[in-house]
């Protein structure tokens, strides 16, 4: 082991409270301290002498002083000294170690003040820049799993466009909102709290900086897992999500329990659930609506809250769809500039095209594999029509043979009959033969009366009649009890025509 010099004055650095400080304040392991320290000065000393190889770093055990040595070779006299920081005359080495001989090492102390001034600055640099680092990566290391969570602070001040957000972190940690993340729909005061989605952390000279949104979809979907217990627990499942910020979100969702309603559970009693939601939102339209693996049936709840005829399946490999839906509908699906339709094509993955049944009408579909006989399915009013009991698929020979020869063949007759009971005098017919029969008519028969006898008379219109009421913002079926539209939340109230 080498010998070490000791001077009358020992070149003592007090550190234990400058470490301690550094550990408890910015989080640093004393280690990491330490580390940085031996750093700054084997590159101070480096720039002295021009290398460090033989330098040592050495630590009070209770951290209270560090030292650096310069570990030199004894050789025979001065001339054979090539490199006076590498070497040391033995003359000179036994004044450190009395029975030292040529080759041994010993270990003379370096004071830094010596130092070259340049190079006690580029070690104070090198020990300050290495101490920021290890704390941007202490605080890196921390909130990194904070991305594509929910956090929340106060808004602080807005520059250049960017909002800059209080997150209450000791000021170790700083929240903003780019522009480009902020809802055309929304606006902020400083001191307003801020609910935001973590999408990005930044290393910066001062700290770490976490960049937050509030139009990514993801928002809206950590935003439903607080309000739907059933998505917490993984009953119910968002499938997809596709959003424009500060105007609409398409969700759509399935269960995992055929006794649990997707949609339901997401809009809640009374539409509580949703409209929590749309809330935090500031306003902006949810749609809520049932996932299903069929394409057509996922396109035609997609488009909601139009209601959709029908959907032809264009070009399955490119994905195409032709949607059609009445003239009262078309508006309603497409959306304002489009944008139902859009968020639908998203959500779906599919280009989806919105026609009416009268432009479906004027199309050659024929060369479209398998959408003429749907289109012919569609804009066909023609049933079978069935008169008689012997018409009916399925019925016994004997009984249909039985009813005619008693005058019962015709269906109305034999309905009739049943109604009156006469159908009980009916030789060689058993209640079993009855029943049978009764079960085809209802499995196989719509009865349609006579125009004149079926049209209600205006006054009967009048009283039977209950008037369906629509939302006129987002279409949703609303009730005259209602003062805010359960789905979109838009507030409105009825007047009665009489008092106007």
């Amino acid at each position: 082991m080498a010998t070490r010099k000791k001077q009358k004055t020992e070149a003592k650095i007090d550190m234990a409270a400058t470490i301690r400080e550094l550990a408890n304040e910015k989080g640093f392991s004393e280690d990491s301290v330490k580390k940085t320290i031996e750093n700054a000065l084997l590159m101070a000393y480096k720039k002295t002498y021009g290398q460090n190889e033989n330098a040592v770093v050495e630590f009070a055990n209770d951290l209270s002083w560090v030292k650096i040595y310069s570990r030199r070779e004894v050789v025979e006299s001065e001339d054979d000294i090539s490199d006076k920081s590498l070497e040391i005359a033995l003359e000179e080495a036994r004044k450190i170690k009395d029975d030292c001989v040529v080759g041994d090492t010993v270990d003379i102390e370096e004071d830094p003040k010596n130092f070259d001034r340049s190079a006690v600055t580029v070690g104070k640099q090198t020990a300050h820049g290495a101490l920021s680092e290890n704390y941007r990566d202490s605080l890196y290391n921390l909130y990194k799993d904070n991305v594509g969570e929910i956090i929340i602070g106060y808004v602080q001040r807005e520059y250049r466009r960017n909002i800059y957000v209080d997150l209450g972190k000791d000021g170790k940690v700083e929240g903003v909102i780019p522009a480009k993340y902020q809802s055309p729909r929304e606006s902020y005061e400083p001191n307003d709290r801020i609910k935001a989605l973590v999408v990005e952390i930044k290393k910066t000279n001062t700290g770490v900086q976490l960049i937050l949104s509030r139009t990514d979809k993801d928002l809206v979907r950590r935003i439903m897992e607080l309000q739907v217990p059933e998505i917490s627990d993984k009953t119910v499942e968002i499938n997809s999500i596709v959003r424009d910020a500060g105007n609409r979100t398409k969700i759509a969702v399935s269960s995992s329990r055929s006794d649990v309603d997707p949609v339901g559970a997401c809009v809640g009693l009374k539409g509580v659930r949703i409209q929590n939601v749309i809330r935090e939102l500031e306003g902006e339209r949810i749609d809520v609506l049932e996932y299903s693996t069929d394409p057509v049936q996922f396109i035609k709840n997609a488009l909601s809250p139009a209601e959709v005829e029908k959907v032809f399946i264009m070009n399955e490999e490119l994905k195409e769809a032709l949607a059609v839906v009445k003239e009262s509908q078309l508006s309603l699906a497409i959306g304002k500039g489009g944008q139902n339709v859009k968020l639908a094509n998203r959500l779906v993955g599919w280009n989806i095209d919105v026609k009416t049944e009268e432009q479906v009408a004027e199309m050659d579909l024929s060369e479209i594999s398998g959408t003429r006989a749907a289109a012919e399915e569609l804009f066909s009013n023609t049933e079978e029509e069935i008169r008689t009991v012997g018409e009916l698929s399925g019925v016994d020979e004997k009984v249909a043979e039985t009813l005619k020869n008693a005058g019962l063949d015709d269906l109305q007759k034999f309905e009739d009959a049943v109604s009156n009971g006469e159908i009980k005098n009916v030789e060689g017919l058993t209640e079993e033969d009855i029943d049978a029969v009764q079960k085809l008519v209802g499995d196989s028969v719509e009865f349609v009366g006579d125009a004149e006898e079926d049209t209600p008379s205006a006054e009967d219109a009048a009283g039977d009649y209950e008037e369906e009421y629509f939302c006129p913002e987002c279409g949703a079926r609303i009730t005259l009890d209602m003062t805010q539209c359960p789905v979109c939340g838009v507030e409105f109230e009825f007047e009665d025509e009489d008092e106007e």
